[in-house]
């Protein structure tokens, strides 16, 4: 609940955490470690981030149980057993929950909290942050633990407030669930979430359509109950198997390193490798099938025909096939979704699919909605499966600032700091906000790894970081213009160098209207990132301006 000390004094903190996901939940416990006084906000009524947001129908990882999961407790790995090879919602969410119970982490977060504002004031040396509810905040330090997809993207059509039925988004789900049974269901969007809930909703709606825009490659997940065997094999191992994963691209290991071009082997060859992935299931281990299936566009287009051919050979109506066969970008440069029985749904004769590239979505109506061609569709139910501002929405959602230790030296805003794209460096921090750090951020690999393994990695580098600070007698870091301005470059020439590029992806924005189109992952690899941090922070912390202030030197003989 929301501190009861609203109007009284700032809280005073060393290090104030913003999001009580995965991500502020690891930095809870690391930071403690430190002797550090922490605090996270959450604004949702329960912990978990998007696992405790996102309770679609179906909604489930797509990374393997086994390896999506925190690391840093060797008796916690070996204890908790994972139901299913792939965690549901649920499941995950009683997950985190048990973690926090087990490290006393639920002490130092604290709920229904939104953070509005943040300012950094250089003549103080802290950051003031202040509450929707009007309470605030000092601390030394800030950890923007607010998560990658965590700023639904809302549905902007003309006339939702006209509609009779009801509507719902995938990632602002009622923790009540909903009933579909016996009605007419229309579901906006054929991305992750979509994928996911479509099977479940055809299974209990009267009709359902789909709304599809742009096609998404999908594979079958082989989801099923954790084999006994399975289980046994990899924890006599978890130590060994996280620290292998640590030197692959995805953080995930257990999956051979490839070491021959798709062009390399006879089309026969080839087609059993990809058959033979497709039945094992799971997206890592198709992708990494070749070495070179997401730099070279011909290879690509070997795996992406096996695919679209498993479609047309799924799905019975050839029209509807081939508008589910993805055309328009090579498979894996968008984030690559995982099924159970996702195109064999649309075999059923209570789904139908509408192409709205074609014919788009004009309005909704009263009774459903109207595409510009002039189709009307009644509707009792919608359901938006229409994503995030990702990577940057969570931190644009707050009035971000630091104000200068000049006299009238005025402030800077991350908004328009950010207004050509998303600046840090390494993802980790930005030129002009000194004490800020962001937990997997734009210009880092989170999104395009194992998530949590980049979460531990990235809150262990900052935790290091503080230290090494305290150690020193240093109380401020912050990086320099040009080292933010060459890591970007450096982010967006390895872009350049994939075939990632190619796709209107969230990874650009190109979800959201007037975001601009700029490439926000690190793609290099989880491995080539972690050594190079890692390396940046041997070399005193290269590329970064650190220092101690005057008002630090008051603050620590207080």
């Amino acid at each position: 609940m929301p501190d009861a000390s609203l109007g009284s004094s700032p809280r005073r903190l060393d290090v104030a955490i913003v999001g009580g996901g995965l991500a502020g939940l690891y930095a809870i416990h690391r930071l403690r470690k430190l002797g550090l006084s922490v605090r996270a906000y959450e604004q949702g009524s329960g912990i978990g981030g998007t696992w405790f947001w996102n309770r679609y129908p179906g909604a489930r990882c797509d990374v393997e149980s086994l390896e999506y999961s925190y690391s840093f407790s060797e008796e916690l790995q070996q204890e908790w057993k994972w139901p299913e090879r792939y965690g549901t919602q649920p499941e995950i969410l009683k997950y985190i929950n048990h973690v926090a119970d087990r490290f006393d982490l639920r002490r130092d977060v604290q709920l229904d909290t939104r953070i509005e504002t943040a300012t950094f004031d250089r003549a103080t040396n802290l950051w003031t942050l202040k509450t929707r509810a009007g309470e605030t905040i000092e601390a030394r330090f800030v950890v923007m633990a607010a998560g990658n997809l965590s700023t639904p993207r809302l549905p902007d059509f003309k006339g939702l407030k006209s509609f009779k039925g009801k509507w719902y988004h995938s990632g602002l789900w009622p923790h009540e669930g909903v009933d579909f049974s016996g009605q007419r269901v229309g579901v906006i969007g054929t991305g992750s979430s979509g994928v996911q809930m479509i099977p479940i909703i055809a299974r209990q709606a009267r009709h359902l359509t789909v709304f599809q825009r742009t096609a998404n490659f999908s594979l079958p997940a082989r989801n099923a109950p954790m084999e006994t065997e399975r289980e046994r094999r990899h924890k006599a191992n978890y130590r060994e198997r996280r620290i292998s994963a640590y030197d692959t691209p995805f953080a995930i290991g257990g999956h051979p390193r490839p070491t021959r071009s798709a062009l390399e082997v006879s089309d026969d060859e080839r087609n059993r490798a990809y058959e033979s992935k497709w039945q094992e299931g799971g997206s890592i281990s198709y992708l990494y099938a070749y070495t070179d299936l997401l730099v070279n566009k011909q290879s690509n287009d070997t795996a992406s025909e096996f695919v679209r051919n498993k479609i047309r050979a799924t799905v019975k109506d050839p029209r509807t096939a081939e508008l589910l066969a993805p055309k328009d970008h090579p498979i894996g440069t968008k984030r690559l979704c995982l099924d159970t029985n996702y195109y064999e749904t649309y075999n059923r004769p209570n789904v139908s699919l509408v192409d709205v590239r074609s014919d788009p979505i004009a309005e909704i109506t009263e009774t459903g909605l109207r595409t510009e061609g002039g189709q009307s569709f009644e509707l009792d139910a919608i359901v938006f499966a229409t994503g995030f501002d990702a990577m940057t929405g969570a931190l644009r959602e707050i009035d971000i600032r630091a104000r200068n230790d000049q006299a009238g030296g005025g402030e800077v805003s991350l908004r328009d700091h950010w207004a050509g794209g998303p600046l840090t460096y390494l993802g980790l921090m930005v030129s002009g906000f000194p004490n800020m750090f962001i937990v997997t951020g734009p210009g880092s690999p989170g999104v395009k790894t194992q998530m949590i393994a980049s979460i531990e990695q990235h809150v262990d580098w900052i935790a290091d970081c503080l230290d090494h600070l305290a150690q020193n007698g240093l109380d401020r870091i912050e990086p320099t213009p040009e080292a933010e301005q060459a890591w970007v470059e450096h982010v967006n020439q390895v872009a350049d160098s994939t075939l990632y590029p190619l796709a209107n992806s969230w990874y650009v924005g190109a979800n959201i209207p007037g975001k601009p189109r700029v490439f926000m992952p690190y793609v290099g690899g989880f491995d080539r990132y972690k050594k190079h941090s890692e390396a940046i922070a041997a070399k005193g912390y290269e590329g970064f301006a650190l220092g101690r202030t005057a008002a630090g030197q008051r603050q620590a003989a207080e």
